[in-house]
């Protein structure tokens, strides 16, 4: 019985490359398992789960470092072939935080990195912090982002489970305290915002370009904080055309 930790919706022996996706704040891998049949057919959607959810119990990580560092050894045995790395929103303030840990240990890094509805580290922390509200004001505030219905949040069992994993992920997301040390990547960078996010603002994305020597631009698409929940297709698309805009350089 595998204990991997890595969920897999359409597993591809030999994939030509895997693409590992992080999950955002007070979520799970559930909504990105559709981009599985989004991707190439030799290409392997890889989903990471964080502590705290059904498929993955344990104490829900308040830090991105930590968080990153759990993610490091699920990626482990799987750094001996070719992929990248996507996080939106507290996944991608992990996937940002997982690849300088990749790069500190020495290890091989992923051939692109796109982060998405996150703000540039020079805006962290956040000023304002949600995750010790009152439960009815932390309830209206996940509502106003999307992501989850209302019924759902509003049902009194869910709320239960959901309260605690939630406010963690909050806490790790808005208390990231980014290193003032860390030099740029080497790794091919990506941004993408949501058009009409009122958490993280398109127009604040472009100094991400500080943070890698590779900086690959800003893509905004319509939409909020989850701008992509309604049709991934474009999002997926843009992620894939990016890919291969990477493979079509290193082989020029």
């Amino acid at each position: 019985m595998s204990t991997d930790p890595i969920i897999r919706p359409r597993p591809v022996p030999g994939a030509r490359l895997r693409l590992f996706v992080l999950h955002h704040a007070g979520g799970s891998h559930v909504p990105y398992r559709a981009w599985a049949g989004l991707l190439p057919p030799d290409w392997e959607l890889c989903l990471m789960e964080a502590p705290g959810r059904a498929t993955r119990p344990g104490r829900p990580h308040t830090s991105a470092a930590e968080l990153a560092e759990t993610f490091l050894d699920d990626l482990r045995p799987h750094l001996d072939s070719p992929y990248a790395l996507f996080g939106h929103s507290m996944g991608a303030i992990t996937s940002y935080e997982l690849t300088l840990a990749l790069r500190d240990r020495g290890l091989p890094l992923p051939r692109w990195l796109g982060l998405s509805a996150i703000n540039p580290p020079e805006h962290h922390p956040r000023p304002e912090q949600r995750f010790g509200l009152p439960d009815p004001e932390l309830l209206e505030a996940v509502v106003a982002l999307g992501g989850t219905p209302r019924e759902t949040l509003e049902h009194p069992e869910l709320w239960r489970m959901i309260e605690p994993v939630l406010r963690a992920d909050l806490r790790l997301a808005e208390c990231w305290r980014p290193r003032a040390d860390a030099a740029p990547l080497p790794v091919p960078l990506s941004v993408f915002a949501g058009a009409e996010d009122p958490y993280a603002f398109p127009h604040l994305m472009h100094t991400w370009a500080a943070r890698t020597t590779l900086f690959r631009g800003v893509r905004t698409l319509s939409g909020g904080h989850f701008y992509f929940q309604p049709d991934p297709a474009p999002l997926v698309a843009a992620i894939v055309a990016a890919l291969q805009e990477e493979t079509a350089r290193s082989h020029v």
